[in-house]
């Protein structure tokens, strides 16, 4: 996945208008006494969907999300607009698959991003300076979107969390994959070091989330922090450089495109047909430009092969 900016522009709220209503809380309690109890808990898991218990839907999530449509229902009759719920939007739930197509839409993402590296590696010579970093970069942005895909398909603690650390984890392996390009082919020290401190920074994040309560603010902060130098790095070298690179124009266009379209985001309107939200619509987006960045890692790999061959000869 090619580098982004802002991950997440807005924190999950902890509680949101939805589940504050009485009507709501009511109905969960009433809903779990009912059926989560006793014989009645054994004829729910003996009546759910094999694919629901093996994706970890319980009693309570059935409940939940059965309260919520009444609670919407109840909003819409009365004239009111639509409330979120734990911090989300009512989405219309397919199967096990929480939200649709934003799990469809991570899906492709990742798809794209396997698609395009077996195109980079069967072009690309293993002897390019710059092969096994584009390597490292597209298997962490897969496994990114394969576990963006996970969370929402099925939103927990551990899911959301691996959403966030992973998708942290690309934006600094760009940052890294910016350095190695730009500093670490003539000083390769220079980028083991930096490289390390990035590990370090990495490891003291993902810390900092984990062991005290989740601060969703500082998660914003620090991937917005951590996308600005990635993206003011890469289109300072590529600005300096387009002249003797044509290509870049690709990589330029990439950071510029995903600086607009994570605007999306701030459109936060409720789903069309319960399904599309502006989420989905971000991340659908981002599809074509996963494709025009392993294209300019192709470019820029093949270009970095025929300057080397040309100094060797020279």
């Amino acid at each position: 996945m090619a580098p982004l900016l802002v991950l997440l522009l807005a924190g999950v709220a902890l509680a949101s208008r939805g589940d504050r209503e009485p009507v709501y809380r009511e109905c969960v309690s009433a809903c779990e006494q009912r059926n989560c109890t006793g014989a009645r808990l054994q004829d729910f898991r003996a009546e759910q969907p094999l694919y629901m218990r093996l994706t970890g839907w319980v009693c309570l999530d059935d409940c939940r999300y059965e309260c919520m449509w009444d609670t919407v229902s109840l909003y819409l009759k009365e004239g009111y607009a639509v409330p979120q719920f734990h911090g989300k939007w009512p989405f219309s739930r397919f199967l096990f698959f929480q939200e649709p197509a934003s799990a469809l839409a991570s899906f492709l993402n990742g798809f794209a991003n396997l698609v395009m590296l077996k195109r980079y590696r069967s072009s690309v010579p293993v002897s390019c300076p710059m092969y096994q970093t584009c390597l490292n970069f597209a298997i962490v942005s897969i496994n990114a979107w394969f576990w963006s895909t996970v969370f929402h398909t099925r939103d927990t603690s551990i899911t959301e969390k691996m959403d966030y650390f992973c998708a942290s984890a690309v934006i600094l392996h760009s940052i890294y994959l910016c350095c190695m390009r730009t500093l670490g082919l003539r000083y390769p020290s220079v980028a083991s070091v930096f490289g390390a401190l990035l590990v370090l920074l990495f490891g003291c994040h993902v810390s900092y989330l984990t062991l005290g309560r989740f601060d969703y603010s500082y998660n914003m902060l620090a991937n917005a922090s951590f996308g600005m130098i990635n993206l003011i790095w890469w289109l300072m070298w590529c600005l300096r450089r387009h002249s003797h690179q044509p290509y870049l124009w690709k990589c330029v266009l990439v950071v510029v495109l995903l600086q607009s379209l994570a605007l999306l985001e701030l459109l936060d309107f409720p789903p069309v047909l319960w399904v599309l939200d502006a989420h989905a619509l971000w991340h659908f987006s981002t599809i074509p430009l996963n494709i025009l960045f392993y294209s300019f890692l192709k470019d820029d790999s093949l270009y970095l092969l025929k300057v080397n061959s040309v100094q060797k000869l020279e």
